[in-house]
């Protein structure tokens, strides 16, 4: 499944560049791994028109004993 989500210009390029491998993001669609992320970019608000794909590889915050690491009804994902 690829989910499509809007990032941030400074998030979006650190990502692209493999600087940082993991998206905190709300648990609000059915995120699993092996799924795919289409980050687009965002900057002030406004599309930038630039995409990113990357693989979700882990799942941090839908167990009860990682909610103690995650805000309530928020996962953290591990991609490259």
């Amino acid at each position: 499944m690829v989910h499509e989500l809007k990032t941030e210009s400074k998030y979006f390029k650190a990502v692209c560049k493999g600087k940082k491998t993991f998206e905190v993001r709300k648990d609000d669609r059915p995120f699993k791994v092996g799924d795919t992320l289409k980050l687009v970019e965002y900057e002030n608000g406004r599309l930038q028109y630039a995409e990113c794909n990357v693989t979700i590889t882990y799942i941090l915050g839908r167990n009860e004993d990682e909610k103690r690491y995650v805000p309530e009804g928020y996962v953290i994902l591990g991609i490259k």
